[in-house]
C-alpha cells in the first residue's frame, strides 16, 4: 500500500482514481526493467519522490476544466501522468526528446485507460500547438524554460488563472530566480510548507506568468 502517502495529503480522490494510482507501481516496475525511466535505486520511492511530488502543485493552484496543459521533458511521465489522473477534465500533452521514454508514457497511459493524455516524441521547439499552461520537472534552468515555453502559451487562458509556466525546482532557488528578467511576474511556492515530508525540504514550484 505504498500509494497511501498520496491519500495522507489528498483526501478527495475517487475510487477510480485510487485504482489508477495503485496500478502505477507495478506498471513502472515492469517498464523500468525494459526501459530505464526512473532510477532503479529510486523505484521503491515512486509514490513519494515522483507521484506525490508531481501532485504537489495542486496544493497551491486550481486548474480550470478544459485547460490544455503541456508537460515538457516528461521523461517517464512526471508530472503529467499523476496530474492527468487527478485532473480528469484537463487535456494533457506530454513531450520528450527521447522516443523510448514516450513509448513508456504511452504504454502506461493506455494501460490506465487515461483518455486525457497523449505522449509525443518531440522537443519543445517542434511544438506548434498553443497551451494554457506548461509544466516541467527538473529539465533546465528557469530562463531556458521560460524561453521554450513562452511561444507555446496562449495569450489568454479562459479560466481564472493567467496562462503560464509551472517549474518544479530544488536547491538554491535564489540563484535561479536571478536568471529571470526584472519584469517577469512569478510566484514561489515552498512544497514543504504544504507537504512536510523531509524529501520536500528545499523543493519548490515556480509559477511564471506568460
Amino acid at each position: 500500500m505504498k500509494e497511501q502517502i498520496i491519500y495522507k495529503y489528498f483526501d478527495n480522490i475517487q475510487d477510480s482514481q485510487k485504482e489508477k494510482f495503485k496500478n502505477l507501481y507495478d506498471l513502472y516496475v515492469e517498464w523500468n526493467n525494459k526501459i530505464n525511466v526512473v532510477s532503479r535505486k529510486d523505484i521503491g520511492n515512486l509514490y513519494l519522490h515522483h507521484v506525490l511530488h508531481s501532485l504537489s502543485i495542486l496544493k497551491f493552484y486550481d486548474f480550470n476544466n478544459g485547460a490544455k496543459i503541456l508537460d515538457i521533458g516528461t521523461g517517464g511521465g512526471f508530472p503529467g501522468i499523476p496530474l492527468a489522473i487527478m485532473l480528469e477534465n484537463c487535456d494533457f500533452t506530454l513531450i520528450d526528446g527521447k522516443a523510448k521514454k514516450i513509448k513508456v508514457v504511452n504504454e502506461i497511459t493506455n494501460s490506465l485507460n487515461l483518455k486525457n493524455v497523449k505522449g509525443l516524441h518531440k522537443r519543445a521547439e517542434e511544438c506548434k500547438e498553443k497551451f494554457d499552461f506548461v509544466v516541467t520537472r527538473a529539465v533546465a534552468s528557469i530562463d531556458k524554460l521560460n524561453m521554450w515555453s513562452s511561444p507555446l502559451l496562449k495569450k489568454k487562458n479562459t479560466g481564472p488563472m493567467p496562462s503560464g509556466l509551472f517549474a518544479y525546482k530544488g536547491g538554491n532557488i535564489t540563484t535561479e530566480l536571478k536568471l529571470l528578467d526584472k519584469d517577469n511576474y512569478y510566484e514561489l511556492n515552498d512544497i514543504y510548507t504544504s507537504i512536510p515530508e523531509n524529501y520536500f525540504i528545499d523543493k519548490y514550484i515556480i509559477y511564471l506568468q506568460s
